[in-house]
């Protein structure tokens, strides 16, 4: 399908997001003098109008960046639009028709081309652990700029000598290569469906991260890095040199800006807490007011902690009273250096205290005093003693996430095996725990969460995890090749995995089971659903304007323009790739409804309607407009109408039809 006018009726278009253009587009409003008075982009107008006024010319210097053989062509693949669309499977998804949770098959560039129109700007959180690059077997294609016909055709292989991998030796030169363009596309693709406050996670080891630093810094800008989180997982007793049991998390914002200009920081709450408030308590119970019995109750406690354990922090606060452990050595400088001075009085000496530093860490003395009756600042004996500030563990328990953590792989995959009865049925699954903390540091209780190398599913398992914890209703959606398994899986159930598709399904299902399960009474406030779909070519034929002398094949071209649905298709099938090329979220709740005995589908409060039957009457489309509240938008298909007379009568009925404003009360669109 293409944009085309159909007797004067608007046909939606059945590609995705064109990327280059929308590019295009955004660089003509900032600099309109870059381009010809055809509109075209001007190499030597848009280096003109980027040059200082400063600017004098000088030799060549080659830029400084990332080159690789293969690399114009990769970043080329992600501006390629698909016709391809998303199939529904109810009949493999939990609670399909209320969750919003959503489970999709299919190559991740693919389907993020699909999701470009309904998704773009709208993620929070993207976590990805794509395949390391060890040089052998690759699981994705050489040819990553390829169609969808090709990736149908390779994923109908089930033997490893099919299309599934690609040889990626490794004396191969392009090993690095290969990756790279694998990488390059998906990334381009994933900055644009971030929100501007958006992040990306990636876990990767030492093999590419360097060479993922560089493309990064390309693809989202060097200035947008975060950090390199390290998390430290095994040690490897039988490595020749050193045992490297760490992999590296890169983290890039949509928009460093915009986390400033908005004030945006992260902060997390710190381990154990919970757990020790628990002590405090018991202690306080047995002993009262004896704060030094209480206190050295806390010290045996924190004693028993490793240094190692997430919890270490906690025994900074050393001392205790009513309010509970807290320390009372924090710094009151004003961070910098250059803050403001200003006379405090000592309490008791009635001096003028020393002052800090930097200046004093708030703005003005009366800040300052209302700190001070909060009972948040601690003087020292004279004036001679900076005061400083104290901290309640109990009052105010978040903290900046360290760079460097602990996560032992096997905890995570003893605790994987468990949802599958003890059975080992994927290797080396990511920590849930690691994963729901990231998801709590960096998003709020209603943000959407993507994860386009999804594996076993811990991201989504992660996503349901933290919202049973504080009650949020945060979104995934996970997207998974059906990579086939060495050979297949019979679960302890019976169900039978063919892939790692079939795999991830079956965890998010009984994650969900078990987040519920041990919800009790919360259980129904917790979407643990989860809407499967399946990445397919369109369910619209499109048009062959091959030439051709057989009068056949022309009746036959014919044929397939009258009813240009692909056989096999069902309803569901058309009206999901309706809503998808329509724009909009595949988390929509739809309701079915009638008019003049025709079915229609409304969107929410049917303000954007869809049918989809095959032959509907003028009078149900005219009584559509006199509704309480008329549809903006009505989206048929082009092969409802009797005739062409009662296509152009219908286009001529909406178009005449207006607001208060004067316009169309509803647009119509065929398909």
């Amino acid at each position: 399908m293409t944009i085309a006018q159909s007797n004067t009726l608007e046909q939606l278009d059945g590609e995705s997001l064109d990327l280059l253009d929308q590019r295009l587009q955004a660089l003509k409003a900032l600099l309109p003098e870059a381009f010809d008075l055809d509109g075209n982009l001007v190499k030597d107008k848009l280096l003109e109008s980027l040059k200082p006024a400063s600017y004098e010319p000088s030799d060549d210097i080659p830029a400084f960046g990332l080159a690789w053989p293969g690399k114009q062509q990769a970043f080329a693949a992600a501006g390629v639009p698909t016709t391809a669309t998303l199939r529904p499977c109810p009949d493999q998804s939990v609670d399909f028709d209320t969750t919003k949770n959503l489970l999709i098959e299919g190559d991740n560039l693919e389907v993020l081309k699909t999701l470009q129109r309904s998704y773009h700007g709208k993620v929070k959180m993207i976590y990805i652990d794509p395949p390391y690059n060890t040089g052998k077997d690759f699981v994705y294609p050489d040819n990553y700029g390829e169609g969808l016909d090709t990736y149908l055709k390779r994923t109908e292989q089930k033997d490893a000598d099919g299309f599934w991998q690609s040889t990626n030796s490794e004396t191969s030169g392009r090993k690095h290569a290969n990756w790279l363009s694998m990488m390059a596309p998906r990334l381009t693709l994933a900055r644009n469906l971030l929100r501007e406050d958006g992040v990306i996670l990636i876990s990767i080891d030492d093999n590419e991260v360097a060479n993922l630093r560089l493309l990064c810094d390309e693809v989202f800008g060097a200035e947008n890095c975060l950090a390199t989180l390290v998390w430290d997982k095994n040690r490897k007793n039988d490595a020749k040199y050193f045992s490297v049991g760490h992999e590296y998390m890169l983290v890039y914002a949509k928009s460093k800006s915009v986390l400033v200009e908005q004030s945006i920081i992260y902060r997390g709450e710190k381990e154990g807490v919970d757990q020790l408030k628990e002590v405090f308590e018991s202690l306080r119970s047995s002993h009262g007011d004896n704060w030094g019995v209480i206190r050295d109750g806390l010290l045996k406690y924190y004693k028993d902690i490793p240094e190692d354990d997430p919890r270490e922090p906690l025994k900074r606060y050393r001392k205790v009273d009513e309010q509970g452990p807290y320390r009372d050595d924090g710094n009151i400088n004003w961070p910098g250096g250059g803050g403001p001075t200003y006379d405090v009085l000592h309490p008791v000496t009635k001096k003028v205290c020393t002052l800090p530093t930097s200046g004093w860490r708030y703005p003005t003395p009366e800040r300052f005093w209302e700190e001070v009756e909060k009972g948040n600042i601690v003087f020292g004996e004279d004036e001679v003693k900076v005061p400083s500030v104290r901290t309640n563990i109990f009052e105010k328990h978040d903290q900046v996430m360290a760079s460097v953590h602990y996560s032992y792989a096997q905890t995570a995959t003893n605790q994987f095996n468990e949802l599958f009865g003890g059975q080992r049925v994927f290797e080396n699954p990511k920590p849930t725990k690691d994963l729901k903390t990231l998801t709590a540091y960096v998003t709020e209780k209603e943000d959407l969460v993507l994860d386009f190398f999804a594996g076993s599913g811990t991201t989504g398992h992660a996503v349901m995890a933290q919202n049973a914890e504080d009650g949020g209703n945060r979104r995934y959606i996970c997207v998974q090749l059906p990579e086939p398994l060495d050979e297949p899986v019979t679960l302890d159930d019976g169900v039978v995995c063919e892939t790692i598709f079939d795999l991830t399904r079956e965890r998010l299902k009984r994650a969900g089971s078990k987040i519920k399960e041990e919800a009790g009474l919360n259980a129904e406030k917790i979407d643990t659903g989860l809407r499967v779909f399946k990445l397919d070519s369109s369910n619209f034929t499109p048009w062959n304007s091959e030439p051709t002398s057989s009068q056949t094949d022309m009746l036959e071209r014919l044929e397939q323009l009258a009813d240009h649905t692909v056989p096999g298709r069902t309803e569901t099938d058309i009206l999901w790739e309706i809503l998808l090329k329509m724009g909009l979220v595949l988390d929509l709740q739809l309701e079915r409804f009638e008019v003049e005995g025709t079915s229609f589908f409304g969107v929410g409060d049917r303000t954007k309607v869809i049918s989809t039957e095959t032959s509907i009457p003028t009078a149900a489309l005219e009584a559509l407009l006199d509704q309480d509240i008329p549809p903006s938008e009505l989206v048929v298909l082009d092969g409802a109408f009797e005739n062409d007379t009662d296509r152009a009568n219908i286009a001529t009925f909406y178009k005449q039809r207006k607001d208060d404003d004067g316009q169309p009360l509803c647009n119509l669109k065929v398909v």
